[in-house]
């Protein structure tokens, strides 16, 4: 008889700490390893440079990964001027003599509005945008041309917070897909004297923080010892500004066959955004977006995420085993 497949034994978000020096999916891996199953995912990449916020959703938290591509992301960042890169970043090969410039403040706060809102941005060659459906990095490794076209990206903030030598900080708050090695390459053209991104650490990606976030030292350490489940934010915690309603049996069986059902208004409790120290103010781009429900069932288990059809009527659209 074929074998009934298992379910992960952890569902839910981890938030790591990313080391510099690794890729994302050099921590994937890693953290595969450590809880022993491979449905791992994450909610946007970091550079090998980049520190902080990495978050992973395990076993069946990667299927709620699409209601988070529009978590905005935090940066705290220093870009070097008085030369570019071919990659945009301290890893990269210089484009020219070092100038080494001494910076002004309010040009450099100046230059930092000028990319508020929403901008046009080109991604650096060194990426993995695609070009005729293969990564541009690959193309650029092998001195190809490298033509990508500019995509709008949007910034909410952009602030200088200090200037040491030709080291310029900032503290970035964006939108997905916005690339911080562009904004530091852009800059350092209209300065005139080339830039380049130093340092980058992400402190939030929408509701997570650095607070969330573990080191891998740590976690090895906590899967040695049992306590790895205790680092995991589960299903039930996730999405929470979204309402929620509590479905009887009969209902739920409906729901977990992906039928529409309805709710009674008075059953729909409100979502709760609690928007944690050093996270964005509003989780999301202002993008439009239908109006979302969690279901939950009699268990206190999350069982699936619908989607309004018609005022008091929704169709679910991830369905969750609540076995688990």
């Amino acid at each position: 008889m074929p074998r009934t497949p298992q379910p992960p034994p952890l569902d839910g978000i981890l938030v790591v700490d990313k080391p510099t020096g690794r890729t994302s999916h050099d921590v994937v891996e890693a953290v595969r390893r450590l809880v022993g199953f491979r449905q791992i995912g994450h909610l946007g990449t970091l550079d090998p440079l980049a520190t902080g916020v990495l978050v992973l959703a395990l076993g069946r938290a990667t299927r709620l990964a699409r209601f988070y591509v529009g978590r905005r992301k935090r940066y705290a960042c220093a870009f070097r001027f008085g030369f570019a890169t071919n990659t945009y970043d301290a890893d990269g090969e210089a484009l020219g003599p070092d100038t080494a410039p001494a910076l002004d403040a309010a040009q450099l706060q100046a230059m930092a509005a000028e990319s508020l809102g929403k901008i046009q941005q080109t991604p650096p060659p060194f990426s993995a945008k695609k070009i005729h459906g293969r990564p541009a990095h690959e193309l650029a490794r092998k001195n190809k041309p490298v033509n990508l076209e500019p995509v709008e990206v949007e910034v909410y903030e952009f602030r200088l917070t200090g200037i040491e030598g030709s080291v310029a900080r900032f503290v970035v708050e964006c939108g997905s897909g916005t690339y911080i090695r562009s904004l530091a390459h852009d800059m350092g053209k209209r300065h005139g004297a080339g830039a380049h991104l130093a340092e980058i650490a992400r402190t939030a990606v929408g509701e997570f923080t650095l607070d969330h976030a573990v080191p891998l030292a740590d976690l090895a350490e906590d899967a040695k010892t049992g306590k790895l489940a205790a680092r995991v934010i589960p299903l039930e915690n996730l999405l929470g500004e979204l309402p929620r309603t509590t479905v009887l049996p009969i209902v739920e069986k409906r729901v977990l066959h992906g039928a529409k059902f309805n709710v009674p208004l008075a059953q729909i409790q409100p979502g709760q955004v609690i928007v944690a120290q050093g996270a964005p103010a509003e989780l999301d781009s202002g993008d439009w977006k239908p109006a979302r429900l969690r279901v939950f069932n009699q268990h206190g288990k999350l069982i699936a995420i619908a989607e309004a059809v018609v005022p008091r009527t929704y169709q679910p659209i991830v369905v969750l085993d609540a076995t688990a």
